[in-house]
């Protein structure tokens, strides 16, 4: 058993920090030492994450797409903690855009939650980023496996990925690192919002069919790989993309759809 907590002294910021991957994600960041922040839009999930993350944490109430808000947010971190050593980008939203139907509301919603409201956070936060700070995108499997409906969250997940590279290149003189994780279909709250409970659970045991470990992750999965990527473990890792999909991208033919028969 590791008794050593891999982010002891360090100060790490999620946004999307109150349910799912970034709770998860949160608690891990916790337990290895880190003094923690987090956002979300949710005031009551916001407060119960506050009382279970502890005295090591900061929830705070907030858009990711309102950069003054934001900026706010990473004062307010700045004065509690003092710098920011890690920050992972995990917050955003995924409405349906069919050809046909979608609107241009809609669709600029996505790409100014999922990527432009990224791209200012980063910059926001580069003063108070240390040298050999780490900073960890989560993107997503529709960025790449042409979902229909999804044409505006999957173009913003791919613009996201292709940040991250530039990114890379541009902070690598003061080693800062950054990196993306990419889940697959993890179990989180997001599902709540697109199905009740029964069809939540017919579409995620369809899902099932189609991953070749033959399970749906849980968000603790997912985390895991972010905290690899803001440990010190990770320290030549940089423009990388972990992906955490039960082999759905990369070995999609061992999934039981396509050699189990009735």
């Amino acid at each position: 058993m590791n008794t050593t907590m891999r982010l002891k002294g360090k100060t790490a910021l999620v946004t999307g920090g109150n349910s799912g991957i970034g709770l998860a994600t949160a608690r891990l960041f916790i337990a290895e030492g880190a003094g923690v922040a987090i956002t979300g839009r949710k005031q009551e999930t916001l407060d119960t994450a506050q009382a279970e993350l502890g005295s090591n944490a900061l929830a705070m109430r907030a858009d990711v797409a309102d950069l003054p808000e934001m900026e706010k947010v990473i004062a307010a971190v700045v004065e509690r903690f003092g710098k920011i050593d890690i920050l992972f980008a995990n917050a955003g939203i995924g409405p349906y855009t069919p050809l046909g139907s979608a609107s241009v509301d809609t669709f600029e919603q996505i790409m100014r939650v999922n990527v432009t409201s990224i791209f200012f956070l980063v910059q926001a936060c580069m003063p108070h980023l240390p040298d050999g700070a780490s900073i960890i995108f989560n993107s997503s499997v529709q960025s790449v496996n042409g979902r229909p409906g999804l044409s505006a969250y999957a173009a913003s997940k791919a613009a996201v990925r292709t940040m991250a590279r530039v990114m890379a290149s541009e902070l690598s003189s003061r080693s800062i690192r950054v990196n993306v994780v990419t889940p697959g279909s993890v179990d989180t709250p997001i599902w709540d919002a697109v199905a009740g409970q029964k069809e939540r659970q017919l579409c995620l045991a369809a899902l099932r069919d189609t991953i070749p470990l033959g399970r749906i992750g849980n968000p603790m999965e997912v985390a895991n790989a972010v905290l690899f990527l803001a440990t010190d473990e990770s320290s030549f890792i940089q423009g990388a993309e972990i992906v955490v999909d039960g082999g759905a991208t990369n070995a999609p033919l061992g999934a039981r759809i396509y050699h189990e028969r009735p």
